[in-house]
């Protein structure tokens, strides 16, 4: 199976997005707010995954594509916490750089650089098939 690395970290980054809103359902305090925290972190792990997938597409280094994962999960999760408000910093940071570093891992591990893994084979042509 082929996947390229941008819809590999839409996958990965939507899966772990969605288990860390479902997560909510531990707080109670988040009780009335449930709904805005999953599709929040749903969409925090859709869009931080396809930007990390795009990143590693042009990046080829392992080291590289975590820590670009990292960043970029931790810059979306600042504009969470911009809404949520600071006093839920550590709550919405540490688990949206969590993400960013298995995205970026899963992305730079087992996606496929090329949209189109066939098209990279050369083919070779003798001088005599040039001339027919």
């Amino acid at each position: 199976m082929s996947i390229t690395k941008p819809m590999l970290g839409l996958a990965v980054g939507g899966t772990l997005g969605l288990l860390d809103g479902l997560s909510g359902f531990l707080e109670p305090s988040l009780a009335p707010l449930i709904t805005s925290v999953i599709t929040f972190s749903l969409l925090k792990g859709l869009v931080s995954g396809v930007a990390i997938g795009y990143f590693s597409k042009k990046v080829h280094s392992m080291l590289l594509g975590i820590l670009a994962g990292v960043l970029i999960a931790a810059a979306f999760s600042m504009l969470l916490i911009l809404k949520a408000g600071m006093a839920l910093f550590l709550d919405i940071m540490l688990p949206g750089m969590l993400l960013g570093v298995i995205v970026g891992f899963a992305t730079q591990r087992f996606g496929n650089p090329s949209a189109h893994p066939h098209a990279t084979h050369p083919v070779s042509v003798s001088p005599g098939q040039l001339q027919k």
